[in-house]
């Protein structure tokens, strides 16, 4: 439906609103050319009505996509949250793994100057041992010796 307002050249207080319709309707309306609309609701509007629903499809689609980077901004900030976290964890195990290693390595080294302190001490104990034998075996020479004399002096009595 197109919209007219015509001015009555009779009356100059006189307005008149006439509405066309049908095959007539599509001759020129001169507030289309003056670049004024009629919606539907019949508000006179500056955009084409075409131009309108457009900007107005636009601004939905851009809200929509607004709110789907807003999503994906969440989701990402979570993913990235998620990754640190890990990121942390695995750096906290890496350092236990050294730790252990380190802490393994310094056992096997402490192992290893024990087991070298102990056979120093097994060296030492065995030169004591022979010293105590040699000692043993004088004392029983001495022994021997001074059984032998007192064998002899109760027999020279």
């Amino acid at each position: 439906m197109l919209c007219h307002i015509a001015n009555n050249k009779d009356t100059s207080t006189s307005t008149a609103i006439t509405a066309i319709t049908g095959p007539v309707a599509m001759a020129k309306d001169p507030l289309a050319e003056a670049g004024f609309y009629f919606d539907e609701l019949n508000k006179l509007r500056v955009l084409e009505p075409d131009v309108s629903q457009k900007t107005s499809e636009l601004k939905e689609e851009c809200k929509e996509f607004v709110d789907k980077i807003g999503q994906f901004q969440k989701i990402v900030g979570g993913l990235i949250e998620l990754v640190d976290e890990l990121a942390k964890e695995a750096e906290t195990e890496k350092m236990k793994a050294i730790g252990a290693r380190n802490l393994l390595k310094s056992v096997a080294k402490q192992r290893e100057a024990q087991q070298q302190q102990l056979q120093a001490l097994i060296a030492e104990k065995k030169m004591q041992l022979e010293r105590y034998r040699i000692e043993y075996e004088a004392l029983s020479k001495v022994e021997s010796e001074q059984n032998e004399f007192i064998d002899q002096f109760i027999l020279q009595k």
